[in-house]
């Protein structure tokens, strides 16, 4: 073949090859917050940020000790995890969700959810004339996968009103990120048998499913809401929040052993392979339920006083029964509740972050200290 074959041109160097990527990707959301930032930061109490919602309470002592046992690691960890990994999953998943179905060969830890939600399309082989749907109100990540994948993203509000024509996968996410809203049995049921019907993988976010408030969480894994198998189906959980490893970045998916299994050889091609000593860590999490208790109790209480709060300032909750976040309005544009809140010095995430749909919401979120949540709650009464 003739090197000069255009077929086989050279990608381009320099910053015109990044280009080529970050150019199918929307604008990364965060970046236009820093102006409100600064002005909350600027209070003379300082910022109270219920923005990202990311864990301020420490790691749980015996989770952080198993870490440092393990940190003499200096071969490589096996991209399945160890079978003690493996089987603490499965065992926290017929446990604590009721998955009966479960076991070590339909699972799979990932580093972080958040990573595993990006790549998903890619890694099932998925691309351009395929289709992937997600909730029209959703973590913006979903859309991101689809789009690295050259696949086309597909909002929705009922999944049982999509055309499954060219439909590969199918995003869940209950409770839901922003809302906090909780999808039934019956909802979830329904959605399992269309999908299967149709032939479509249905993925299910369940990284706040032990952070139910007003609603129990189920998970798709559930037998009363997939029947005795597995199949066609994967369920993404995180430790992030549960656990306050949000900077371990451990979680797993778990679910049709085929899909796993699948996963598991891509991804002994390509990496993304979770730390020996966090998986050890994970383990000491997945096997330990009172550290988890102890830290809902925390955000119960958080919870409970910024609704209060939000609710005598002259705001409407909507759904929020589970999750770490309030879903708030004033029915004004979400930008502008953000301007008013940063003057007072708090920091929230405008509703449209997360599509169209939200633009006249914010999301609050009650991952700060109780220091930080009891400024919040007097700045919104003074």
């Amino acid at each position: 073949m003739s090197t000069n074959d255009s077929t086989h041109a050279p990608l381009p160097t320099g910053s015109g090859a990044a280009r080529r990527v970050s150019q199918l990707l929307p604008v990364f959301p965060w970046d236009r917050l820093e102006p409100y930032k600064a002005t909350a930061a600027a209070h003379p109490d300082g910022i109270v940020d219920l923005s990202v919602g990311t864990p301020v309470d420490p790691v749980p002592e015996l989770i952080r000790k198993a870490l440092a046992a393990a940190s003499d690691a200096p071969g490589y960890p096996t991209v399945w995890g160890t079978p003690e990994l493996r089987g603490a999953i499965a065992d926290w998943l017929r446990r604590r969700l009721g998955a009966t179905g479960a076991d070590p060969s339909g699972v799979l830890p990932t580093v972080g959810s958040k990573e595993l939600v990006a790549w998903l399309p890619t890694q099932l082989g998925l691309g351009p004339g395929d289709r992937v749907a997600f909730p029209r109100l959703a973590y913006p990540t979903y859309e991101v996968g689809a789009r690295l994948a050259r696949a086309e993203p597909v909002a929705y509000d009922d999944p049982m009103e999509l055309d499954p024509a060219g439909l590969r996968l199918l995003w869940l996410n209950s409770p839901s990120n922003p809302t906090g809203r909780v999808l039934t049995p019956e909802e979830l049921r329904r959605t399992v048998a269309w999908a299967r019907e149709h032939g479509v993988l249905l993925v299910s976010d369940e990284c706040y499913l032990e952070l139910g408030w007003d609603a129990d969480p189920v998970s798709v894994l559930h037998p009363e809401v997939c029947g005795d198998s597995h199949d066609g189906l994967l369920a993404v959980h995180s430790l992030s929040k549960r656990s306050n490893l949000a900077g371990y970045r451990a979680s797993f998916v778990a679910g049709d052993r085929a899909l796993v299994q699948e996963l598991l050889q891509v991804r002994k091609h390509s990496g993304m392979i979770v730390p020996a000593p966090v998986q050890a860590a994970t383990v000491a999490a997945l096997s330990d339920d009172a550290h988890v208790a102890e830290q809902r109790e925390r955000y119960a209480r958080r919870r409970t006083a910024l609704r209060e709060a939000l609710e005598a300032y002259g705001f409407r909750i909507e759904h929020s029964e589970a999750s770490l976040y309030l879903w708030a309005t004033r029915d004004e544009p979400c930008w502008e509740t953000v301007a008013e809140l940063a003057g007072l010095g708090v920091l929230v995430a405008p509703g449209d972050f997360y599509g169209e749909a939200g633009e006249r919401f914010v999301r609050v979120a009650f991952t700060a200290t109780d220091e930080r949540v009891d400024a919040a709650v007097r700045r919104l009464g003074s």
